[in-house]
């Protein structure tokens, strides 16, 4: 099986490839930062000797990025899972947050996730199968301080999610918008949060990984994850 995770060098997307890559998949990864990305590939190609990892860097906030990485994707095959995990957190206020921070939110986190899906579509749509993954958040279900630009592209991402599983329903491709609440990762660590007031990124990729093993006929529309003491 073949499975397309973008922003996978760390943190959730990390995670993904690492129980996709358990169970023997065919990865493959993309990050913006080159180092990271071959860092990532090298430990998981040494930790599931089984699985098959190719990696490449892209910025997917760039449209033609994210058609050159579609395109060397479907170099090696028509993918099976496509977990659009690539974006960033800025913090700030609408009303105070840069000039440009609306649209480096929207590109990173909501245009990657479009241009990347619209450019692997047709195979997919062609073979007649297929899981597409929104790694969204629960700032898409709700406002909240400091949230800003960041959240307003994750409530974008979500109506691309839903729209986009309105519309493949009756092709056999399944469409799955995943919301996880506060989780531990590198951009936690000097926060002064405990880690365990935060859910582990191995908790999202199990739930995802569930998800994907359903039979054809059935499909989780909507995965919301929060921290067992509720969101900080």
């Amino acid at each position: 099986m073949n499975v397309v995770i973008t922003g996978a060098s760390q943190g959730i997307g990390y995670a993904i490839a690492s129980i996709f890559a358990e169970a023997g998949h065919n990865l493959l990864l993309c990050s913006k930062t080159s180092a990271n990305i071959i860092a990532a590939g090298e430990q998981l190609t040494k930790q599931f000797p089984q699985a098959s990892i190719q990696v490449t860097t892209a910025n997917l906030a760039n449209k033609d990025a994210c058609i050159a990485f579609a395109n060397w994707c479907l170099e090696k095959g028509a993918p099976d899972i496509l977990v659009n995990n690539a974006g960033f957190f800025l913090p700030g206020n609408i009303q105070d947050e840069a000039n440009d921070v609306l649209e480096q939110q929207m590109a990173a986190n909501l245009y990657s996730a479009y241009h990347t899906t619209r450019a692997l579509l047709p195979t997919m749509l062609k073979e007649g199968k297929g899981h597409i993954f929104n790694i969204c958040s629960i700032a898409s279900l709700q406002a909240y301080q400091h949230g800003g630009a960041y959240s307003i592209s994750k409530f974008a991402l979500l109506g691309f999610s839903k729209n986009l599983r309105m519309e493949l329903k009756d092709t056999g491709i399944k469409v799955t918008a995943v919301c996880p609440g506060a989780t531990y990762t590198n951009s936690w660590k000097d926060s002064g949060v405990a880690s365990e007031r935060l859910m582990e990124a191995a908790d999202i990729a199990k739930m995802i990984f569930a998800a994907a093993q359903l039979s054809p006929q059935a499909v989780v529309e909507d995965i919301v994850m929060r921290p067992q003491k509720g969101d900080l």
